[in-house]
């Protein structure tokens, strides 16, 4: 008799013991620690945040203690419960922002029910994919299994390094990308005060190249006839491309978010941490290092820079802007209140790079539209997907916008377990690049990184190609990567009147 295996090699025992601790953790402890320190006035909309975080740090307590990587569902839940769910809860109960501007009791309620609208619809979405999952999709499933191509790989490594070649002297030099981005910021408005957008483009197509180059140059495959060649080729350009990205993609002159993207996109697609249980290791050392160290890697933010005066959560969360997630939804609930919907703003994103001299009314950033209404005097804001979503139609463009993301997202994640055991494959790569984008995605504007998100998306589709094996489960691939099924199917052939042994 042979043994049945559980899903992951995991006992259910065991996998509950990790699921209960997690949750006590997220839902219990970390909400109190928050709260130790505030004489909290318990009104509606701190009683429905409190639901927003238990259904937060529930939902990120599962996806730990998952037997799959889900690197999608992790990167939404993260930004979620610590933006949205322990940031907010600080703000409610001691009254105090990180922006100047305030909203009245009816305002951050209806602000509470919104986020929680848009939790409920993409865990339905997802429940509702991972009902299918065992359906083939004819869209995601060949995509992912795209393989690198090493022609292509060389020659995007070719472009990038030409690109920084040519683009980083334009930027000022070498010594301009290890400046603060305050200085990096004064220096190039000074030289071209009309050309930020000009700015922005040539830096992303700087460092978005730059980024796949050394991560597919990694990955690429290797293969018996030629593979000499390809060798040493990829032991002469990765000195190069690592030096690149060290420039083009550092800490100190990129925003956290992205620099934090491409060093976990490189971490987590190596193939040692594909598996669930190392997966599970790695992203709660993530989540550990998004609690305690994010609120000051902005040190080189800025030339004047402060001794590190380290602080409890819940006063970074009421003092830090990095942390003003949910009062931007509040005050885009409030431009809703006196603007109304805009149904034409949802074009903005999709239509991006239609410059506005052909397209006089195309929409404003929503980050800069908050900024305005509430008066402040600078632009450069955010504006979360929430409450994005919400200005184009209300609640039901929120519900169907964030269920579909649910249930993609769900189907990402499994299709990608079901080819971790495939080496170069979209999958293996992008999945987990956009899953740490996604933080970038959720706090938004849309209109400030579809740029980035559709370069970031379409190299990697520009240097695979088709994969000529099917991709199904490693489970049901017999020796040589052949089906099982085919390989089950076989048949020696006997000579006549023969016996078969």
């Amino acid at each position: 008799m042979v043994p049945v295996r559980r899903s992951g090699g995991r006992l259910p025992g065991r996998a509950v013991a990790a699921l209960c601790c997690w949750m006590l953790f997220l839902v219990v402890l970390l909400p109190l620690l928050v709260l130790q320190s505030f004489d909290a006035r318990f009104d509606a909309a701190l009683v429905v945040q409190c639901v927003v975080v238990v259904h937060t740090g529930g939902a990120l307590a599962r996806v730990l203690t998952d037997v799959r990587a889900r690197v999608i569902a992790f990167g939404f839940w993260l930004f979620s419960y610590v933006w949205l769910g322990l940031a907010p809860l600080a703000m409610l109960a001691t009254d105090a922002y990180p922006r100047g501007f305030l909203v009245d009791p009816g305002t951050a309620l209806l602000t509470t029910v919104l986020v929680e609208s848009g939790l409920l619809a993409y865990s339905a979405g997802s429940a509702l994919a991972s009902w299918r999952t065992a359906r083939t999709s004819t869209v995601l499933e060949p995509l992912l299994a795209r393989r690198l191509s090493p022609g292509r790989v060389l020659l995007l490594c070719g472009v990038a390094l030409l690109l920084a070649a040519v683009l980083i002297p334009g930027q000022g030099g070498l010594s301009a990308f290890f400046l603060s981005r305050q200085a990096a910021n004064e220096a190039a408005a000074q030289a071209e005060p009309s050309g930020s957008a000009d700015r922005a483009m040539a830096a992303w197509a700087l460092s978005v190249p730059a980024f796949w180059a050394l991560v597919a140059l990694v990955h690429v495959p290797r293969f018996r006839s030629g593979d000499r060649v390809l060798r040493g080729l990829r032991w002469l350009l990765l000195p190069l491309l690592f030096a690149v990205n060290v420039v083009v993609n550092n800490p100190i002159s990129q925003p956290r978010f992205w620099a934090g993207t491409v060093l976990l996109a490189l971490v987590f697609s190596a193939s040692w941490l594909r598996g669930a249980r190392a997966f599970r290791i790695g992203a709660a050392g993530v989540a550990a290092v998004v609690l305690v160290v994010f609120p000051y890697s902005d040190y080189f933010r800025y030339d004047k820079r402060e001794p590190v005066r380290v602080v409890s959560l819940a006063e970074q969360f009421t003092s830090n802007g990095d942390y003003d997630a949910f009062q931007q939804i509040e005050t885009g609930v409030d431009y809703v209140r006196t603007h109304g919907f805009t149904p034409s703003a949802a074009l903005g994103p999709p239509l991006f790079f239609v410059p506005r001299a052909t397209w006089p009314n195309k929409p404003d950033d929503a980050g800069i539209l908050l900024a305005r209404h509430a008066g402040y005097h600078f632009e450069n804001l955010s504006a979360p997907l929430w409450i994005e979503t919400y200005m184009w139609a209300g609640f039901p463009s929120v519900l169907v916008v964030f269920g579909l993301i649910g249930a993609v997202g769900r189907r990402i994640d499994a299709l990608r377990h079901r080819l971790r055991r495939h080496r170069g494959t979209l999958a293996a790569l992008l999945v987990p690049a956009f899953g740490f984008y996604q933080l970038v995605l959720l706090r938004g504007s849309l209109m400030a990184i579809v740029g980035p998100l559709a370069l970031l998306v379409c190299i990697p589709l520009l240097i695979t190609r088709k994969s000529r094996q099917p991709a199904g489960p490693s489970s049901t691939q017999g020796p040589m990567g052949a089906p099982l099924s085919a390989t089950r199917r076989a048949v020696v052939p006997l000579p006549p009147g023969g016996a078969r042994t």
